[in-house]
This record gives structure tokens, sequence and C-alpha cells, in this order.
């Protein structure tokens, strides 16, 4: 190597490390971030940011309010929110540490299957990573043709994969007249193959088939259409989390034509996520109480039968009902119909930030992890049965 090089490999050197030092390290207990929850990178609202670690220690017990360590604005912990460049940044450095291997070998902790391997689901692989999916936000999986539907911000909105990871189809640019997606929220695919998302850039709800041809656009003054999925009768069901309502939508998805618009509910508290269960037709939504207090976990389900009586509702998350834990980095079951409101963690290991999750026809658990960008996919073990709701 000459010595220009060597100069040049030296001056590398010295600016990776420092800015490992100056950007990668929380300037309060001087441990470096992570994507791991302990050390995860939060912005506070000023600007500042500081591990997450750092703002409960700071925080106080009961009005779990804190002052920045820096200029001392007063804010709540609820305020804060994960710092996405430093932990792309954290990625780029240092991948390896981020992807779950897709070779499924033991690491020698005994852990490789799942928080818990009692329950019976084994991680199989995963793929996606950064620039392949960016900050993906919904995932849903088509019986029919065995592919995962994903949502994300990357220039193409929709991606679909295969099980084996292969992407085998992408639209919505921005911008593209006919398929124009601006910011997808979540998205579901329908009985006979189409693909419907929610765009908050917009406020619309829109239909493709699985080339990515636009088939129908639905816009009906919503307030901020959020969570999709499918109803055993074809119907699509939405939340929209501004207006607080449920709504149900009817339509020949093939010709493009919508029958029929109807909000089935309301007065729910920032309706997000919603699940149909595909044999019996009940419902369960998550709301996000962001009025009701400053926690984290104030979160609440609710969960119906078809024709809208409420069953129960579990409170900060304590067939089966199974959701992904975004905060606690975990899967859960809350139980079946007859047992609700239960808590039994599925998954509890190596998930970064999951959003949310569908399943395969066999019973394969497919999560989106956004913390990392990826689909993990998680199987039954053999000689355990399982149901799904």
């Amino acid at each position: 190597m000459s010595a220009k090089a060597s100069d040049k490999m030296q001056i590398m050197t010295e600016l990776v490390h420092e800015t490992e030092i100056s950007l990668l390290e929380c300037k309060v207990c001087f441990e470096k971030y992570s994507q791991q929850k302990k050390h995860r990178p939060r912005n506070l609202p000023c600007g500042h940011v500081i591990c997450l670690e750092c703002v409960f220690s700071l925080a106080h017990p009961r009005n779990f309010k804190l002052e920045c360590p820096f200029c001392r604005r007063v804010c709540k912990s609820s305020e804060t929110s994960d710092c996405l460049p430093l932990l792309h940044l954290l990625e780029i450095f240092n991948p390896a540490a981020n992807m779950l291997s897709t070779s499924g070998r033991s690491n020698g902790t005994g852990d490789e299957a799942t928080g818990s391997a009692s329950q019976g689901l084994a991680f199989s692989l995963s793929f996606g990573g950064w620039g392949t999916l960016v900050n993906p936000t919904g995932i849903a999986m088509c019986q029919r043709s065995g592919c995962v539907a994903v949502a994300h911000d990357g220039k193409k909105r929709i991606k679909l994969f295969g099980l084996s990871g292969s992407c085998i189809q992408q639209f919505g640019e921005r911008g593209d007249a006919g398929n124009d997606i601006r910011y997808p929220i979540d998205l579901t695919v329908t009985l006979d193959g189409h693909i419907v998302v929610t765009d908050s850039g917009d406020r619309s709800v829109k239909v493709f088939d699985f080339n990515g041809r636009g088939k129908l656009v639905i816009k009906k003054s919503f307030g901020l259409p959020w969570g999709l999925d499918t109803m055993p009768e074809n119907d699509i069901i939405m939340t929209d989390a501004e207006a607080g309502a449920l709504y149900r939508f009817t339509a020949d998805f093939k010709k493009g034509e919508l029958r029929e618009v109807r909000k089935i509910y309301s007065n729910l508290c920032n309706p997000r996520e919603v699940a149909v269960s595909q044999s019996s037709g009940a419902i369960a939504v998550i709301e996000h109480m962001k009025a009701k207090g400053p926690s984290y976990s104030s979160t609440r389900v609710k969960l119906f039968r078809a024709d809208m009586k409420l069953i129960g509702q579990m409170d900060s998350f304590g067939g089966h009902v199974i959701v992904a834990d975004s905060y606690s980095q975990a899967v859960l079951c809350l139980g079946k119909l007859e047992q609700f409101p239960i808590l039994r963690p599925l998954i509890t290991q190596r998930l970064s930030y999951p959003v949310a999750l569908t399943y395969t026809a066999n019973n394969s658990l497919v999560v989106l992890d956004s913390g990392d960008h990826s689909v993990k996919v998680y199987t039954m073990c053999q000689g355990r049965g399982g149901s799904r709701s």
C-alpha cells in the first residue's frame, strides 16, 4: 500500500472512530446506542437525543415529565420518539448485529427459536433489510399465491415477496399517474387477489391488482385512514384514527366498482391496527390512548363479534388474538375468543420494533420488524399443534 493510500485509510479510520464517539454514544450515560430497547436512541421534542434508559431514569415516576439534560426544556416521556437517522447509521456501521441469520442455526445460547420455545414457534428466515425496505409500516399475506405484500417508504411503495425472500413485484411510486401512493400506512390483500392500501398522503384508500395497476380510489372525507383487513365476505374493514371510527367497504374489485361505504362503529379512541378472524368474523381493534396518559403502554385492545357486539377489552396489552407489541419488542397472544383477555408471550427475543404481522396457510407467523427493516418468518415446531384467529 502506498503512503498516500495509507494516509487516506488512517483518515477514514479516525473519521469512523470520531463518528462512533460523537454520534453513536449517549451523552448522558456514555453507553453506545444500539437497536435494542435499553439503549435505543430517542429524540426529545427539543431535538436532542438520549438513550431510552436515560429517558426512563430522568422521567418523574408520577407525571413522567423530564428536563432535557442539555437545554432544560420540559417534556413527557411519551413525547420522545425513535431517532431513525441514528438507527440507520447504526445499521450501516454494524449490519451483522442488527439482522438475524437466515441459516436458522443455533448460536449456542439455546434460545435460537423464540423467546419461549414451548410456544411451538421457531425462527425460520429473515429477508429485506435497509435499502430493500425503508421504514416498513404494513404487511399482508396473499393466501392464494403465497406472496407477502409490504408497504414501506421506498421509491416503490409496495413490494411483493415470495416466502424465500425474493422480490417478485413492486409498484406505487409517488407521483406516478395511475398508481400513485404518497404515504402508505397499512395494506391488506382481498380474497380475489387485490391489494388495498391506506394512503395518509391524500387520506384515501387505494386498490391495485397484483401488477400494480390502479383499480379504485376511495375518498369519503376520512380523517386519517389507518388499519385495514379483509373480511370473510371479501369486504374491507378500515380504521379511521382521527375520526375514531370503523368503516366497511363493499366493492367489485375486478371491475373497480365501489358499492357501499358504511360506518359500522364510532367513539373509538385513536383506533389504528385492526384484524378480522376469517373463521368467525370477529374483529380486534387496537386503540392508542395518547390523550389518556403519558405511559408508553397506553394502548387498549377491543374485541368485537361479527355483529359488532363488544366481547371484551384489554388495557395496555395484557380462534387466538395475536398482537405485535412494538414497545415490548414482542409478539403476544391474548387468548381465544372464549378466553379473552389473557396474556401469553409468543416471541420475546431478537425483535427490534415489530409493527405488524400476518400468517401463512400452514400457520407460519410472519412479523414485520421496522427496527431493522425486515420481514421475519416463524414456523410451527414439528409435533406441536396450533390454531389461529
